[in-house]
């Protein structure tokens, strides 16, 4: 329908008040135009009956606690988080206003939520996490890509072992050597692409996460200069001159979890509502670094691409 039609009619419950929403992001929010689409869709609209107060932190971490603190003492009617840390934060600053995350890796383990289907406290939402087996596949998409990668550099968050765990356990039927570098923090993602290098790599597998999309132009220029094929969770790395990307649908995501906030203003309560895995998945391959890398993609994956660069 589009945003030019009319959203459904808004219950009298809501014409009373003016609901304000907080927006909690450890990198830029950019990702606030599919969910401010997906809650207009449900009758939602700025200015209207609702408001949203965004704080981001510009990829520092460590500010995410005050930036936290700050919704709270606004005394917003709930708080979404985009990316884990920020989900993290917002749980430390609050046990009762509700928390709806737009993108968390494995809450359930990292104390988040009691288990997905029932999360029991202030929190639930959307992980991006894609479930047991995927981050194989994307090995598996890049070997089918560039077969010679043998030593394969996974570039990754400490705090963040899902990726790194399931890529090691299918290494060998992969016939893959697996070299994990972590980083915690943009200014360290110059120190691990070096490692990288020192470890021979002749591949990069880069996780998604904020460290190392605000450092995207390095690594997709340190590929490329390299010669590695590479893949990453995050579509702009594709985009941006990297080989190939395969994750999560980003915009579906966030549009989705407009549905959790708009639960919850009508009265429903975080610890009652599953969270939810993804369910689109997008397939993103630069045939112009295929060409820059010296290879030939297969037609058999260019056919199972959602977006093909050329």
């Amino acid at each position: 329908m589009g945003l030019l039609a009319a959203p459904y009619d808004i219950d009298a419950q809501r014409v009373d008040k003016v609901y304000r929403i907080g927006w909690l992001s450890l990198g830029p929010a950019w990702n606030l135009g599919p969910f401010r689409h997906g809650l207009y869709e449900l009758g939602w609209i700025e200015g209207a009956n609702i408001e949203i107060a965004s704080r981001w932190a510009h990829n520092q971490a460590d500010r995410l606690p005050m930036l936290a603190a700050e919704l709270v003492q606004l005394k917003v009617d709930v708080i979404v988080t985009q990316t884990t840390a920020a989900a993290l934060a917002a749980k430390k600053a609050t046990t009762t206003i509700p928390i709806v995350m737009a993108g968390s890796s494995s809450p359930d383990r990292l104390g988040l939520v009691k288990s997905l289907a029932r999360p029991g406290e202030n929190v639930t939402g959307m992980t991006n996490n894609p479930g047991t087996g995927f981050f194989a596949k994307m090995v598996q998409s890049l070997k089918d890509a560039a077969p010679r990668v043998s030593r394969l550099a996974v570039l990754a968050e400490p705090t963040i072992s899902d990726s790194t765990n399931e890529i090691e356990a299918s290494a060998p039927s992969l016939g893959r050597t697996v070299i994990v570098l972590r980083a915690s923090a943009p200014e360290q993602v110059p120190g691990i692409l070096a490692a990288a290098l020192r470890e021979r790599a002749d591949g990069l597998f880069i996780s998604p996460s904020p460290v190392f999309d605000a450092q995207r132009l390095l690594i997709v220029n340190f590929a490329l200069a390299n010669r590695l094929p590479s893949i990453c969770g995050d579509r702009d790395f594709a985009t941006a001159g990297g080989l190939m990307s395969y994750w999560t649908d980003w915009t579906d995501l966030r549009r989705k979890t407009a549905t959790y906030v708009d639960k919850i203003l009508r009265g429903a309560k975080p610890a009652d509502l599953p969270v939810e895995q993804p369910t689109k998945f997008e397939l993103v391959i630069n045939t112009n670094a295929a060409k820059a890398l010296g290879l030939t993609i297969p037609q058999t994956l260019l056919m199972q691409a959602t977006q093909v660069i050329e």
